[in-house]
């Protein structure tokens, strides 16, 4: 059996159903674009939902991709099995109601097969069909695969409650009793194993599932379609002869590197497939868009990352190393993925931060960890589980695999009790980088007054009273640490720059530095960034004065779900029925505005909470609070907050609305600025639309240049975004309508054009046939396609008997039109050189129409039509 290159393969697989009218769609970024509902692109199917649901169709209703992918959902089997990975490529084909079983099952078995392709011995292939999907069945047979070798089963039907549905067939390549000495009944009975791998599975998509009735009085799709995977490291591993998906060119070179790195022998240890996996999947992630976070997807990126440091420690790596690693990545990926190469040194950048702060982390929560699980009699308590991830940045994911390690189980009911109860600290402990240092127990019980003295001031001559170790806790401080919502101040202790500022749980702040140039009981000078104080804080006034102009324009029933303030934008999350309408949003923005230039004299109040409240003032919804608060009064609004403000409302000089989304039931988000960079950010985070807005007159303009006449320049409204005389919100408005202007006037003049371009094919005939030749004429055109049948007929009307055969030519793509009145087929003809151009199609004898994508054979294409009708 042939071997071949992950490279080749990916190759053969594309350009096999290219040759066979599919499009090749390229690869989707693993960060999914408008769908809320994945973290990440996790089957290659996924950036196509647009298509398969019907929202929007494609050019081609064939497809072919190489689409990567991540999932986490088992990431402990990782590194476990021979198969099982984080990153992984899908090759796929699908049909958007196009062709359906009858083709693709052939098409499945040529590729496999022949030894123009991939050449695998039939004899290898098993498969298995839904068992009671005969058609699906007697086509194997038809193909030549023996009927031993087809395993009907209960089980091979795809469906995830209602919707679309269908039965399935799954291929397996037999690896040989060396694997195994058992036969079938290890895929019949579903037992795992390695003999017999599955190498690619189609799903044949053609009922609509529902769950109140049985599974055979689902009705037809009205549109079947063919939905296909098949894992490019399995066909690798398969296709190259080796044990695992670890030996294949894919991950072997990560695996080799890591080697040389750390001195020890691979020998199948489980740590090297880890590292070598991780390293693939943070790498193409980051090249993606994604970021570290402690939320969302970038708390899965950071665990996949912290999960390789784990092992590479067991190697005796304790050094960030993974940029090395990365290189080779490159190596592997590059050629097949060039834009990695874009954004490399960035990504190497990242990585290399990310796991030098951890590895300050790790291994004083190693040592930690081994001590609690020592004494834990198997079973680590739930405090103990948040101890480590508060303090030593330890995922409760990896605290559970140490443990399982040790044969011990995590308390995991009393880790989210803790998460609980320790709200605040644990919001500070999410809030950056999880950069906690080598902090210890004494970290917990710290309780040492420090006041915070930055209301009033931000610079103080302070005393060092606790050093934990990157981090340091001062008598008096101006800084502000993060909480409510608000971003930590920036600045500097004695010119060393402040890099993250929280609340330790006693209250007291703790300022980060990048290390420790001093010492216990040294005085220093602490400064506040004054430009980063002031932005901070008239993002977080306009952030109150935003809940109450939405608690008027929409109601009582609003209360802020979560925010987030800082320098450059204020983030504001909140609770409402319906969805927020433009008009809407316009109102709030006009009475944010309006108090703003109302001069209102900003005042603080401590007062006992009991008396805050009878002042009016709005605690936020579900939080807790003390004996005594802290009130902002605004006049117009009054809040309970510990945050810092403006004096005036005048300070913040104006508001501006950038976005708002739904993200979640129920649940917006609104995005807004203030002051001098309210319009500079607004305009930033408008690119999509402008980007939109400049395609549709770029297309505009083509068409114009191309139908050369003047009176329809009028008809399209160029404009200059930055001269739009709007502010704030209306600004987004302005922006959209003219995007929309902009379109209905491409549509107008696309429609004015094409009716006379047919005008002017149908009434220059003679034009055409001067290529005629006796009573037959194949000619190039580039009318529009609804003209083509229309001028066919007109030119076989001039002609009296013979055939006229129409190649048109219009933005790439082709479309074949043959009609006749004599002896030849004009199906046979259009179909003949379509598939020349890598197309399909057919029709009648008489008249028949077919498509094409590949121009460059066009005039191979016509000189065959030629030779035919000779």
């Amino acid at each position: 059996m042939k071997k071949f290159s992950s490279l080749e393969i990916r190759n053969i697989w594309l350009n096999f159903f290219k040759d066979h009218g599919h499009s090749i769609e390229p690869s989707a970024p693993l960060v999914p674009h408008d769908d809320p509902t994945l973290l990440w692109i996790n089957a290659g199917v996924a950036p196509l939902k647009k298509y398969f649901d019907g929202r929007e169709r494609p050019e081609n209703p064939r497809i072919t991709n190489v689409q990567k992918c991540i999932r986490t959902n088992d990431i402990e089997n990782v590194g476990k099995t021979a198969r099982h990975h984080t990153y992984f490529e899908m090759m796929g084909n699908f049909s958007i109601g196009d062709y359906f079983k009858l083709d693709v099952i052939p098409w499945a078995f040529e590729l496999l097969t022949s030894e123009k392709y991939f050449g695998i011995p039939k004899e290898l292939l098993y498969m298995t069909v839904y068992d009671k999907d005969e058609v699906a069945k007697e086509t194997w047979i038809k193909c030549g695969v023996e009927e031993s070798h087809i395993i009907p089963m209960a089980t091979n039907f795809w469906e995830i409650g209602a919707g679309p549905s269908g039965p399935d067939t799954e291929i397996f390549f037999d690896r040989g009793e060396k694997w195994d000495k058992r036969g079938i009944e290890l895929i019949r009975d579903d037992i795992e194993n390695d003999r017999y791998i599955e190498i690619w599975n189609i799903v044949f998509s053609q009922y609509n599932a529902d769950p109140s009735i049985p599974r055979e009085q689902y009705k037809e799709l009205p549109s079947k379609n063919i939905d296909t995977g098949a894992g490019l490291e399995r066909f690798a591993c398969v296709l190259q002869g080796v044990d695992t998906n670890y030996d294949t060119d894919l991950l072997r070179p990560l695996i080799t590197k890591v080697e040389e790195i750390s001195g020890v022998k691979y020998e199948g240890q489980m740590a090297f497939k880890v590292i070598a996996d991780h390293v693939r999947t943070v790498t193409f992630a980051l090249s993606d868009g994604a970021v570290f976070a402690n939320e969302g997807r970038g708390y899965v990126l950071r665990r996949v990352l912290r999960r390789a440091v784990k092992y590479a420690k067991k190697l005796g790596i304790n050094r960030p190393f993974m940029a090395e690693v990365v290189d080779v990545v490159l190596e592997i990926m590059g050629e097949f993925y060039p834009y990695l190469y874009e954004n490399i040194n960035l990504v190497k950048d990242m990585i290399t931060k990310e796991e030098s702060k951890f590895l300050n982390t790790i291994s004083n929560g190693e040592i930690r960890l081994q001590e609690m699980l020592s004494k834990s009699n198997g079973l680590l308590s739930g405090n103990d589980a948040f101890l480590l991830y508060d303090t030593f940045g330890f995922p409760i994911e990896l605290t559970e695999e140490y443990a399982e390690e040790a044969n011990a189980k995590v308390d995991m009911d009393g880790f989210k009790k803790a998460m609980q109860e320790q709200k605040e600290r644990a919001r500070a402990s999410r809030k950056v980088q999880n950069s906690m240092g080598s902090q210890n127990e004494e970290w917990l019980n710290y309780k040492d007054e420090s006041e915070f003295v930055g209301y009033d001031t931000l610079e103080t001559h302070s005393k060092i009273v606790k050093i934990f170790g990157n981090a340091l806790v001062l008598d008096k401080t101006p800084f502000f640490a993060f909480s409510g919502g608000q971003l930590c101040d920036k600045g500097t202790i004695d010119g060393y720059e402040v890099i993250d500022v929280i609340k330790m749980p006693n209250g007291q702040h703790l300022h980060f530095l990048d290390d420790m140039p001093f010492t216990l009981g040294e005085v220093v000078t602490a400064k506040v960034d004054l430009e980063n104080r002031e932005l901070t804080r008239k993002n977080h006034s306009s952030a109150h004065l935003l809940q109450k102009a939405l608690q008027e324009v929409l109601g009582n029933h609003v209360h802020q779900m979560g925010s987030q303030v800082g320098p450059d934008y204020c983030r504001f999350d909140f609770n409402n029925y319906n969805n927020v309408t433009d008009d809407e949003l316009l109102a709030v923005e006009k009475l944010v505005n309006d108090h703003i230039k109302e001069n209102i004299e900003v005042v603080t109040h401590v007062l006992p909470i009991e008396e805050a409240k009878k002042l009016g003032a709005m605690a936020l919804f579900g939080e807790k609070y003390g004996k005594t608060v802290r009130v902002v009064d605004m006049q117009w609004s009054k809040e309970f907050c510990a945050g810092t403000h403006v004096n005036n409302t005048s300070d913040i000089k104006y508001f501006a609305i950038n976005s708002c989304e739904s993200i979640g039931s129920g649940t917006y988000r609104i995005l807004a600025t203030t002051h001098d960079k309210a319009m500079d950010l607004l305009k930033l985070n408008l690119g999509n639309i402008t980007q939109d807005l400049d395609a549709v007159l770029a297309k505009t303009n083509n068409l114009l240049a191309e139908y050369k006449e003047k009176n329809f320049t009028s008809k399209v409204e160029f404009i200059n975004n930055a001269n739009l005389d709007v502010t704030g919100y209306q600004y987004v408005i302005e922006l959209r309508k003219h995007v929309l202007e902009a379109k209905e006037n491409l549509k107008n003049l696309t429609k004015e054009y094409n009716e006379l371009n047919s005008q002017n094919a149908l009434q220059d005939l003679d034009s055409y046939l001067k290529d005629l030749d006796g009573d037959k004429l194949v000619i190039k055109t580039n009318t529009d396609s609804q003209t083509l049948k229309q001028l066919a007929d007109a030119l076989l009307n001039k002609i009296g008997t013979g055939l006229v055969f129409l190649a048109n030519v219009v933005d790439d793509k082709i479309v074949f039109v043959c009609k006749q009145n004599s002896k030849y087929n004009a199906g046979n003809l259009v179909k003949k050189a379509a598939q020349i151009c890598g197309g399909n199609g057919g029709g009648k004898p008489d008249i028949a129409q077919a498509g094409g994508k590949d121009v460059t054979k066009l005039d191979e294409a016509l000189n065959c039509i030629k030779e035919e009708i000779k």
